[in-house]
């Protein structure tokens, strides 16, 4: 073990950061350069780009948690989440690779539709850094102590993968989206294989549960008792997967607003469920489902606003060309990752030792939602919408940090590979209702503000939701604050 490894040094976080470094910058590339290259080099519309988008969030559902439990029983490669990472990272590298070739490969390989080889390019591209996201996060998990050490390893992760991400949509903004896809693949190569042999992981994992109390949280029912919250999006993501897949349009939303009205419902009896008076397992699961029912409506409006964000600046600013649109999204998201970058380790860690990370995390969520509300209202210019950006990387920079650090004290250490990838649902279901159920009302709406209604609505209450996680605050914390949360 190294030295830094040891004494939890400043250089260890960054180095156990440089892993999720590279699954970010990943996704760094997809989100900046997908949609625009779909868009501008094959022609594909709105609904396909949204298909294409689809596509990833089903490789996740599965593959964060068949990952997350496999990871949790191995060892192989004197590391437990080693192996994955380096297999992700090899994918993704390979993926990036083929992006900008969508057209030779189809051609190459006899397939006719562009878009079946954009959807399988952008699956096999997003289930690569869901296989190396679930290890890359667990870990960090694995080798640091819960509380304040826990809460600095994801912040100082979120640093280091939000500065590489300002990278990454530098490189588009300054040059273009094709330099930034291949120096994406080597950087993601270089970064998920590297680090990953220098950072020694625990042969066995302690668990937190009580004693009597062992159940078997990998079995199909107790999977599905612990994403109750998540039950009506799962429901709409095989109802529009289903449909998608056998071509089937309908021209009412009764499915919708069903599964609509059972999330709501669901989502209130969790946060009305009470933690105190429980066991330590029981309570730990009621706040589980409590993170997981505020983290899914955060990621609606965000997955709303990375899918069709190139729809909104197209209708707000009609004069600019398919080059110089792509700079304007480029711009936004790289003062988005710079704020998201600079506030974990410098800004948000130390709030969180002042106020706690629940309280932390709500304040920035709700400030977000104030940032999308400002870019429906104002978002007429683009130094308008570079200025909102920079606000909605607030939420960005909590969002990508503090809720690991919050979920992670609620479950189970020892099954930290599989309730991280349970976890992971709460991104890739709401990602599906953006992607399938949002992305066929946007298309078929001319006023593309509708974009920035919906992610202002889910913030809001993403961050109303928040405030009814429970958190065990430090004796220092209570006395600054005034109490628990």
């Amino acid at each position: 073990m190294l030295g830094i490894q040891k004494r939890l040094t400043n250089s260890f976080y960054v180095l156990l950061s440089l892993p999720a470094t590279a699954m970010g910058f990943a996704l760094s590339v997809q989100i900046s350069a997908l949609s625009w290259i779909l868009s501008t080099k094959y022609g594909l519309s709105i609904h396909e780009i949204g298909l294409v988008w689809a596509a990833g969030p089903i490789a996740g559902i599965l593959g964060q948690v068949i990952i997350g439990i496999i990871s949790d029983n191995v060892w192989f490669m004197n590391g437990r989440r080693r192996p994955f990472i380096l297999i992700g990272g090899v994918l993704a590298a390979l993926m990036l690779l083929a992006l900008p070739n969508i057209d030779v490969i189809s051609t190459s390989t006899g397939i006719g539709s562009i878009l079946g080889v954009a959807i399988a390019v952008a699956l096999t591209l997003d289930l690569a850094i869901n296989i190396s996201f679930n290890p890359t996060r667990s870990i960090i998990a694995d080798v640091t102590p819960e509380g304040d050490e826990r809460t600095k390893g994801y912040t100082w992760m979120q640093t280091i993968s939000g500065t590489f991400g300002v990278l990454a949509y530098a490189i588009g903004a300054i040059w273009n989206n094709y330099l930034l896809i291949y120096f994406g693949a080597g950087l993601v190569l270089l970064l998920s294989i590297v680090p990953t042999f220098f950072v020694e992981e625990p042969r066995h994992l302690s668990s937190g549960a009580d004693e009597g109390e062992q159940s078997d949280a990998s079995s199909f029912r107790e999977i599905m008792l612990s994403i109750q919250p998540l039950w009506g999006f799962l429901l709409y993501a095989v109802y529009g997967i289903s449909m998608s897949l056998m071509g089937i349009k309908v021209n009412h939303y009764w499915v919708e607003l069903f599964c609509l009205a059972l999330t709501l419902a669901l989502i209130f009896y969790t946060l009305a469920q009470k933690e105190s008076g429980k066991s330590k397992t029981e309570a730990g699961k009621i706040g589980f489902q409590k993170v997981l029912a505020a983290h899914s409506f955060t990621w609606i409006g965000i997955q709303t606003m990375f899918v069709y964000m190139f729809s909104y600046v197209q209708y707000r600013l009609p004069d600019l060309d398919d080059v110089n649109m792509g700079r304007v999204i480029s711009i936004s998201f790289l003062i988005f990752n710079a704020v998201a970058a600079v506030l974990p380790a410098l800004v948000l860690q130390p709030l969180t030792l002042r106020y706690g990370r629940v309280r932390t995390h709500a304040a920035c969520i709700a400030v977000m939602a104030l940032g999308y509300a400002g870019i429906l209202f104002m978002g007429y210019s683009a130094g308008v919408i570079y200025v909102l950006m920079g606000i909605l990387g607030i939420g960005w920079a909590a969002t990508v940090s503090l809720p690991f650090a919050i979920m992670s004290s609620k479950v189970d250490q020892g099954k930290m590979g599989l309730y991280m990838g349970l976890f992971n649902l709460s991104v890739v279901l709401p990602q599906l209702v953006a992607s399938l159920g949002i992305g066929q009302v946007i298309s078929q709406t001319a006023d593309k503000s509708l974009i920035f209604v919906i992610s202002t609505a889910t913030l809001a209450f993403s961050a109303f939701a928040w405030r009814f996680v429970k958190e065990e605050l430090s004796s220092d914390v209570q006395m600054v604050s005034g109490g628990g949360h």
